[in-house]
């Protein structure tokens, strides 16, 4: 789960990082009153959305009177941002985040992750902040700071003064860069942030170090335990259909193909959607069932991966072990009952009581389409997506004659 940068910037000011005063606005007379507020003469105006790369999509303006706050947040609110991280649909901006200027004198880059592979907690730092990072670590990798963290030991002083003298820093701010750097760990360890990224962690001309920027992202799975970091959860930034997959426990990821999908097992999952590219289709969504795929929680799948009008084709591929597989099929029979599908179906039950899976869809009388294997499924998944496509086209030609 991702939250917004003034999100961000109140936890991390909680451990001790120094963050410019600002308020949030929601509208651009808002906006004015929190510059008001902030005093001084120059103020930036931030769209608050889930995604980097925010001033290359002129998601961040400097204004310098308080009609020049206005204009900005009249600007942003309401618009859609495109990034390079939020895809060509983009992000609609609700609120911006008004922000006293500061005096920089040099832009840094600081974040912690896990590192999955080393089982270890990565510190990463770089002289050159405000910057794509990713960029930076192909073009210029030496000037890429890495300290591994041991989890049981935790973030040692020796490791913060460590990271601070790689990003540069004078030993007059040695005492806060610590400081800083420790308390960004601590509001990783505390909360189960997977993710904390200041970029760009700025020095002022007096020597301060202040976040400038500030993002986190936190374990789905630990938010059972984390009630005030789950209330953060802004649904307006995430895919609708993956908030409505998550209150019914579903695992749901839209993606870009047209070939929809319904599976259980994360694994199989994957290897499905690897066979529908290698038949030369495109997946239109990763969703997961589980493993108690009742007619009701079938349903809900179905209703789910159809609420994408750009899907052309639905392929159900079920392996039942702790499932059976007559199960599954009374409840996709029961689903396509209800719903009154309008594109292909292909299914593909493998498992517990195959046979007798393969009879009640055969004996539905419904238009499905039946494969044994993988491979076939993802065939005739890609087959029937092309013809109702050739359909759509044929009719869209037909009304113009």
């Amino acid at each position: 789960m991702d939250i917004h940068e003034y999100q961000a910037k109140e936890i991390l000011a909680e451990y001790g990082v120094k963050i410019a005063e600002g308020g949030l606005s929601y509208s651009p007379q808002e906006a004015v009153q929190r510059a008001r507020e902030i005093g001084g003469s120059v103020w930036a105006v931030k769209a608050q959305i889930h995604s980097g790369a925010r001033g290359k999509a002129g998601g961040i303006k400097i204004c310098k009177t308080h009609d020049e706050v206005e204009a900005a947040a009249e600007e942003l609110l309401g618009k859609s941002l495109v990034t390079h991280q939020t895809g060509p649909s983009g992000k609609v901006c609700s609120k911006v985040y008004v922000e006293s200027g500061t005096d920089i004198s040099k832009e840094l880059y600081l974040s912690f992750l896990i590192d999955r592979a080393h089982e270890r907690i990565l510190m990463v730092g770089s002289k050159e902040g405000g910057m794509d990072i990713e960029k930076l670590a192909e073009t210029h990798p030496e000037s890429i700071k890495k300290i591994y963290i041991e989890p049981a030991v935790g973030l040692q002083d020796f490791q913060a003064r460590k990271m601070a003298f790689a990003l540069g820093l004078e030993t007059s701010q040695l005492n806060q860069a610590v400081k800083t750097i420790k308390g960004c760990y601590r509001a990783m360890r505390d909360l189960d942030a997977n993710m904390v990224e200041i970029n760009p962690l700025v020095t002022t001309v007096n020597g301060e170090l202040v976040a400038l920027d500030a993002k986190m992202g936190f374990d789905d799975n630990a938010l059972f335990r984390r009630h005030k970091i789950a209330e953060l959860r802004d649904k307006t930034q995430v895919d609708p259909r993956e908030v409505a997959a998550a209150e019914h426990g579903l695992s749901y990821i839209g993606l870009d193909g047209d070939i929809g999908c319904m599976i259980n097992g994360a694994g199989l999952a994957m290897a499905t959607m690897d066979m529908i590219q290698l038949a030369g289709g495109e997946p239109a969504n990763f969703l997961d069932v589980g493993g108690g795929a009742s007619a009701e929680r079938t349903e809900k799948a179905f209703r789910l991966v159809l609420a994408d009008k750009g899907v052309k084709a639905m392929l159900v591929n079920i392996f039942a072990g702790i499932n059976r597989c007559d199960w599954i099929a009374e409840g996709v029979v029961h689903a396509v009952k209800n719903i009154d599908m309008k594109i292909p179906l292909i299914v593909r039950l493998s498992g517990t009581n195959v046979k007798e899976g393969r009879r009640i869809i055969a004996d539905s009388g419904l238009p499905i389409i039946i494969a044994e294997t993988l491979a076939e499924a993802a065939e005739k998944a890609v087959q029937a997506r092309n013809q109702m496509v050739a359909k759509i086209e044929g009719g869209h030609s037909g009304n113009s004659n």
